[in-house]
């Protein structure tokens, strides 16, 4: 006689499906975190007039995030591996939340440049995070979706941020405005270690179906130890590590025109007035966070339906994304200010496509608790072709009056990036540690 364990019985059951209320919380930490961090470009007049900073002083503010986010993504990276996500997201929103609060306390130079660093160092946690969760709490199928989903909320975030903050300054002025939006994250902090668990198994509403589906459809298992197989910089040794970071590199310094030089260029070469060129600002990083759902949906959907292998697929997308990104060359080509505005699009979408599967590699090659470490040092030079593009891309605009050859230039990175993707980077799979 034939019976029915009550495992059996557990697993057929519906699946409990947390690991969504997960992708939430994880895309909620993005969105956060990009309001954050533009609050002080929003604020910044204000801040220069009441608190008598020069323009040069306020760079230097400005850019102190950049350089402390850069150089911690490692550090945070491997802290979520070694200690979970749980603290290491956890703790980073709170960090980043508290610096934003307590910029509405700032007096100067000095307290101002301390908060943007300090502000930098918590958010660099997020991301490495994030990776992590990716890899432990959804399997292999599911990982390019879940990724373009998290990381779709830069797009959201950097696209309502402006007009949010602008319109809550002016309702209760600069001070409560950075004091207000920090205190949004704290309660997401509470939020996130109230609910949720390192691993799915100890998770209180987490049901043994959706566990067992997570669990056999990931070809690593991940287990509750945090043993690590080598150390961070062990893992220079492998090609798909720097085909990774590099890719991104040059994906990040196309990304940041158009957060950085996106509105002079439309006001200054377009004609366009503030009010018009806010909307139209906003515009490519719509594009962008619809693209890049979609993105990591479909290529999942490739994945699970065998026509094309993991690694065939991660590049698709890849290369797909960086050739629409290059549209970015053609973008002042163009006869009419609409085909301008729509290459633009098609170029931010290009990038958030990419983009899609970058998040997702980190968990696809990533040696066993290490993926927040590999997410982590990607991120790290990735986010130097932040630092340098827009300084690049001012140099070439004031040498030659125009921003044709700054794009032009941009588009010839992503050239790179493409045979970078094509070329080094190779089979996508786990790295094994001797």
């Amino acid at each position: 006689m034939t019976t029915i364990t009550d495992a059996a019985v557990a697993t057929a059951a519906p699946r409990s499906n947390v690991r969504w209320v997960i992708a939430g919380l994880m895309w909620l930490a993005i969105a956060i975190n990009y309001v954050d961090r533009t609050v002080l470009s929003a604020a910044a007049p204000f801040l220069q007039k009441e608190l008598s900073i020069p323009v040069a002083e306020m760079g230097l503010i400005m850019s102190a995030f950049f350089w402390s986010y850069a150089m911690l993504q490692i550090p945070a990276g491997w802290f979520a591996d070694r200690y979970g996500q749980k603290i290491g997201l956890g703790a980073s929103v709170l960090w980043w939340s508290v610096a934003t609060s307590a910029t509405g306390l700032a007096t100067g130079f000095l307290s101002l440049f301390g908060l943007r660093v300090a502000l930098g160092v918590g958010e660099a946690g997020a991301y490495p995070s994030n990776a992590g969760i990716a890899s432990k709490w959804f399997p292999d199928k599911e990982r390019a979706t879940v990724s373009g989903l998290f990381d779709s909320a830069s797009k959201f975030g950097g696209a309502v941020a402006m007009p949010l903050i602008v319109w809550m300054i002016a309702l209760m002025g600069w001070r409560m405005t950075f004091v207000s939006i920090g205190l949004v994250g704290v309660v997401w902090a509470v939020v996130w270690w109230w609910y949720f668990s390192d691993n799915p198994e100890t998770h209180r509403s987490a049901n043994a179906a959706e566990v067992a589906y997570i669990r056999d459809g990931q070809v690593r298992k991940h287990g509750t130890d945090a043993e690590m197989p080598m150390r961070w910089y062990e893992l220079l040794r492998y090609r798909n590590i720097w085909a990774m970071c590099l890719g991104f590199f040059t994906i990040n310094y196309i990304s940041y025109f158009f957060i950085t030089w996106l509105p002079t260029y439309l006001v200054k070469e377009q004609g366009m007035g503030m009010l018009t060129m806010g909307f139209v600002a906003a515009l490519p990083l719509i594009s962008g966070l619809v693209a890049e759902i979609l993105a990591g949906f479909l290529s999942d959907r490739v994945v699970r339906s065998g026509r094309f292998s993991l690694t065939t697929t991660r590049k698709i997308f890849l290369v797909t994304g960086l050739t629409m990104a290059l549209c970015i060359g053609l973008a002042p080509l163009a006869k009419s200010v609409v085909f301008t505005v729509a290459l633009l699009c098609i170029a931010k979408a290009g990038t958030t496509i990419a983009a899609s599967q970058v998040w997702a590699l980190p968990g696809d090659v990533a040696p066993k608790n290490m993926t927040g470490t590999v997410a982590g040092l990607q991120n790290m030079v990735s986010n130097f072709g932040g630092v340098i593009g827009p300084i690049v891309t001012g140099f070439i605009v004031a040498a030659t009056g125009s921003f044709t050859a700054a794009l032009l230039f941009s588009a010839f990175l992503g050239v790179l990036g493409i045979l970078n993707y094509l070329f080094l980077l190779g089979r996508v799979e786990p790295i094994q540690s001797a």
